[in-house]
């Protein structure tokens, strides 16, 4: 009886298609992985044991901790909806909802934690950067200052401009600060108009001896206080 035979000329019983795993390879890396554990937890027993903060031990391989090239943007997250699975990140370790550092693997609740953590030697460590500063010699601050103050003379020759220019600039404004009180005005004046257009209308429709608000206030009150008026007592 003839097999059949799929689209890739391969029987239905034929699995040589799946991906195969070394298992002695994954069982070795299991176990490394778990040597590790064990050091780690020692390690910070021994450290706690101390009254120290445990860090993870130096590789090597670190470099020496320099500035931020940007500044952390506290706010890239206002305003956005961030999906959670079910029982994320209960604590700080773990992504949820928060600030997350990807490289320790901690959520943070509010942004004062967030920067703590990023200038602090466990995140420092984390990131491969030993948490000391280069000293600065000599002629690296004289490099710093002469690159600073070229950059301060070229923003100023940049910004020069004649004195045309600078009037010109400020007849701009004033025009720009002119047209929104005169858009102001116009639009409470608009507004006063519709106001007594209203109640005209009103009057017109229901007559005179209906109260529109506001403008009997001052005769309620005198007859509140039972006076009747400010009239001349001449005869």
């Amino acid at each position: 009886m003839a097999s059949k035979k799929g689209a890739y000329e391969t029987t239905a019983s034929d699995t040589d298609f799946r991906k195969k795993f070394d298992r002695a390879e994954y069982a070795q890396k299991a176990a490394d992985r778990e040597a590790k554990e064990k050091e780690e937890g020692r390690l910070r027993y021994e450290a706690k044991l101390a009254g120290k903060k445990y860090y993870a031990p130096l590789t090597g391989d670190e470099t020496l901790t320099s500035a931020r090239a940007t500044r952390l943007d506290v706010s890239q997250n206002v305003g956005k909806v961030m999906l959670m699975p079910a029982g994320a990140a209960t604590g700080k370790r773990g992504r949820g909802a928060g600030f997350y550092c990807k490289e320790c693997d901690l959520t943070f609740k509010d942004n004062l934690q967030w920067v703590e953590h990023e200038n602090s030697m466990q995140h420092q460590r984390a990131i491969g950067q030993t948490g000391e500063v280069k000293r600065a010699t000599a002629e690296d601050v004289h490099e710093r200052i002469e690159m600073l103050w070229g950059r301060m003379e070229e923003e100023r020759r940049r910004d020069v401009k004649s004195l045309g220019e600078r009037l010109e600039v400020r007849k701009i404004e004033e025009d720009k600060e002119r047209e929104e009180r005169r858009l102001k005005r116009k639009e409470l004046a608009e507004k006063k108009k519709a106001e007594r257009e209203g109640e005209v209308k009103v009057k017109t429709e229901y007559g005179e001896d209906v109260r529109v608000e506001g403008e009997h206030d001052e005769d309620d009150m005198m007859a509140m206080m039972g006076m009747k008026g400010f009239g001349s007592s001449k005869k």
